[in-house]
């Protein structure tokens, strides 16, 4: 076999121009097959990013009434929301796909939120348990978190975002233990925090804009759900956010949390059956299904990709098509040879390995190189349509591995032709 190979790359070297045109169609198949693989699989990365975020993927479910987010102040249900305790907490850590739970209340405001001359208009209010800033993945920028002797004396302490801070003390230098007024009621500002291994999403229009930043324009103000009722006169529904095990287990975790939560709608109300079911019907928790939105756009670049890598399969055909050509012209060319290789007691199946091994080195050395010039193809599309890249090192593989298989596929016919020369036909050959 060794012997085989040297003679191949004999054979190439010998007829460098010959070689290289034959293995044109090859190396442009491999390098269109693996620029596109490389491009679709970036995007599809950022896709997922995009949508699930990095590094601190949770699951937010939500109280909604019917289609809608339930809000404070609403008719349906306002008796009966369910109350979410450390017991229901516990059973939610039970679940196999969960590793980390918090609840939460969310509320806004319009305008109400002061420092001095400075108004925070359409801000953001998030009532905390213990859990939530470790779940979320929040770090402390500045100051400090909510102590357990804060919740115990019910404390009028805030804590902001980054976009919160600079909003309201743009320019300040020390913003710790500064009182801001939120509904002309004194609150001090403990902390300031931000989100860990935050990302940076593509926006490409007003409508990935409102999608990733709108709500955020603001900031957000972080009380503890102790003083929540202090702030707003309605009770807002405790949400939960759950950080799964995985990325991967993303929808399995919110789907169970969610039905889980959905049991304890209208429980200990104390309202009728019928009450009871009316709210069933209208009330019901629900998870945010960024994963399976990410697959959906996925499985449609996917479906892209696949088309596009058949059409450039069409160039491995070609390129296949034009090693048996080569191959039988070296058979010819080489029937001398072959003969007097045959006279000296060469046997059949030597005479094929040889013309396999040289179709298939062929084959190889073209996949090779073609491999070279997608992933360098990859980033020039990358670099001139600005969209990511993330080079497969399984399609690097097969393409190799397909290539070879050309070879042996496409060098069959010539290989068997050569094999079958008759000894005495082929020394008399001219």
């Amino acid at each position: 076999m060794i012997e085989n190979i040297r003679l191949s790359f004999q054979g190439i070297w010998a007829h460098k121009m010959r070689s290289f045109l034959t293995m044109l169609g090859i190396i442009i198949g491999i390098a269109a097959i693996i620029a596109i693989v490389s491009t679709i699989k970036g995007t599809s990365e950022q896709i997922k990013d995009n949508l699930v975020g990095s590094g601190t993927n949770v699951v937010k479910v939500e109280l909604y009434n019917g289609d809608w987010t339930y809000r404070s102040g609403e008719d349906s249900g306002g008796n009966k929301l369910p109350i979410i305790d450390e017991n229901v907490k516990s059973q939610i850590l039970d679940i196999d796909e969960v590793t980390g739970v918090a609840s939460y209340k969310v509320g806004s405001m319009y305008n109400g939120v002061n420092y001095k001359d400075t108004s925070m208009n359409n801000s953001t209010f998030i009532g905390v348990d213990e859990d939530y800033f470790t779940v979320m993945g929040f770090s402390v920028k500045k100051g400090r978190l909510f102590s357990e002797q804060d919740r115990k004396n019910h404390n009028k302490f805030v804590i902001l975002d980054s976009v919160a801070a600079d909003t309201l003390f743009a320019g300040e230098k020390q913003i710790i233990g500064k009182t801001i007024e939120i509904k002309q009621d004194a609150y001090v500002v403990i902390g300031v925090v931000e989100q860990q291994d935050s990302f940076s999403p593509t926006v490409e229009n007003l409508n990935d804009w409102y999608t990733y930043y709108y709500n955020d324009v603001s900031g957000k103000i972080f009380v503890s759900d102790d003083i929540w009722p202090m702030i707003f006169s309605f009770d807002e529904p405790y949400n939960i956010v759950v950080k799964p095990r995985s990325t991967e287990d993303m929808t399995r975790a919110g789907r169970k949390t969610a039905d889980l939560l959905n049991e304890y709608i209208g429980v200990g109300s104390g309202s009728s059956e019928q009450e009871e079911e009316e709210s069933y019907n209208s009330l019901k928790y629900k998870s945010e299904d960024l994963l399976e939105k990410a697959k959906t756009l996925q499985e449609i670049s996917n479906s892209t990709s696949k088309q596009l890598i058949w059409i450039a399969s069409i160039s491995l055909l070609v390129g296949g098509i034009g090693v048996m050509n080569i191959m039988l012209v070296s058979v010819t060319e080489r029937t001398r040879e072959i003969g007097l290789k045959k006279a000296l007691g060469a046997r059949k199946k030597v005479i094929l390995a040889q013309f396999l091994t040289e179709a298939a080195v062929l084959t190889s050395l073209g996949g090779l190189i073609g491999v070279g010039a997608g992933i360098g193809l990859a980033y020039l599309i990358a670099d001139v349509a600005q969209v990511p890249v993330a080079i497969s090192g399984a399609a690097i593989v097969v393409s190799v591995a397909f290539s070879m298989f050309i070879g042996i596929v496409f060098g069959f016919i010539p290989s068997v032709k050569a094999a079958n020369l008759n000894p005495i036909d082929a020394l008399r050959y001219e």
